[in-house]
């Protein structure tokens, strides 16, 4: 059974009181992962919680378990918690995002993620988000006439200096001449 939580659940996650664990498990929307109360992530908005009574409840309803507080009873398998971590990235490549927040978004340590999504992946979550945020800038740069600058705000990044030296390091051009360069192959194509 799934219901909004009360004020006293709100109080014991806030808290992470222990005391209420294994009484209900709260899942978040926006995440689709459930914890127990006394679970150390960052406090959730309350208006994507549901409050589920047994964690097989939030499992069937299509929730996973955080790996941090085990509220599945077990671990998370790691491809599965790094496939979450990847979709996570992919959803939010805008935002200004740093490993210790990816982390503790995903319920996990910054060490234990950097280590295990290396191990999976072959690249850091960071590298990752960066590949992430460059291939969008492709994108942006070959399918529309937006200025530089903002393509790099719309990618997450900001500062036009630094989107243009980050841009170049990994393409080995500036987003200008990429664009040049793509949207005469993508004119010819056309053709």
């Amino acid at each position: 059974m799934m219901t909004k939580p009360t004020e006293e659940q709100k109080k014991a996650i806030i808290e992470n009181d222990k005391r209420h664990d294994n009484q209900f498990f709260y899942a978040v929307k926006t995440t689709k992962i459930f914890c127990r109360p006394s679970c150390k992530s960052r406090v959730p908005n309350f208006d994507n919680v549901t409050i589920f009574r047994h964690a097989e409840d939030a499992l069937e309803a299509g929730y996973r378990p955080c790996k941090r507080c085990k509220s599945g009873g077990s671990r998370l398998p790691d491809e599965e918690w790094i496939a979450h971590v990847e979709m996570y990235i992919k959803e939010n490549y805008q935002k200004p995002l740093t490993l210790d927040y990816i982390a503790d978004h995903c319920h996990g340590s910054s060490y234990h993620l950097h280590r295990v999504f290396k191990s999976i992946k072959g690249i850091t979550p960071l590298e990752y988000l960066q590949q992430t945020r460059m291939n969008k800038a492709k994108e942006y740069l070959v399918q529309t006439d937006l200025p530089i600058k903002e393509i790099g705000g719309l990618v997450g990044i900001p500062n036009a200096t630094r989107f243009s030296t980050l841009f170049k390091e990994n393409n080995n051009q500036t987003p200008s001449h990429y664009r040049k360069n793509n949207k005469k192959k993508v004119l010819k194509d056309e053709k």
